[in-house]
């Protein structure tokens, strides 16, 4: 039986965005997606009980791979990555949050990470300057480069920076509350 075909990233981001949805929506919360009317982000969410107002911004990586751990010959071993922009290195917003969400192909299965902004920026700094250093003194592709990676990194592993692991961030929707 031939495989389907790989969906465009504009269906990635959305199917990823509609599954952040509704387990935002099972566990109690109050979400809505703001299908790009609101600049940098994707769902507002509010919780009936705290009733705290965040901002969510969903990144969707799909994979086919069976295997969850992956390689970068800087970082070592890790478990998922999403590239990002230079601007998501602003930390400046309590009430923003990431939802990285992996979705492997192969098992039908979402993976969701909930991570908050000040997380995400401080990750994105570091990472971006030991990428840096890695590079030769001068080199333009080191200096020009707006291209940041977030990763997820593995739970038994210690890395060179400090580095969201899967235990603490998987599935936390609490950290909205």
């Amino acid at each position: 039986m031939k495989k389907p075909p790989r969906p465009d990233k504009n269906s990635v981001a959305l199917a990823g965005e509609f599954a952040v949805l509704s387990q935002l929506a099972i566990h109690n919360f109050n979400p809505s997606l703001t299908l790009g009317h609101t600049k940098g982000v994707d769902i507002l969410v509010s919780h009936p009980e705290s009733r705290k107002m965040r901002r969510i911004e969903v990144k969707t990586s799909y994979s086919t791979r069976k295997k969850s751990e992956k390689t970068s010959k800087i970082f070592g071993r890790y478990h998922a990555q999403w590239m990002m922009q230079e601007k998501s290195e602003d930390s400046a917003d309590p009430d923003l949050f990431y939802c990285f969400v992996r979705y492997v192909a192969n098992d039908q299965k979402y993976e969701f990470f909930v991570v908050p902004n000040k997380v995400v920026a401080k990750y994105l700094e570091a990472e971006h300057g030991l990428w840096r250093r890695s590079h030769k003194k001068g080199s333009k592709k080191a200096q020009k480069n707006k291209i940041r990676i977030f990763r997820i990194g593995l739970d038994h592993v210690e890395y060179l920076i400090d580095t969201p692991k899967k235990k603490t961030f998987e599935n936390n929707w609490n950290l909205l509350r």
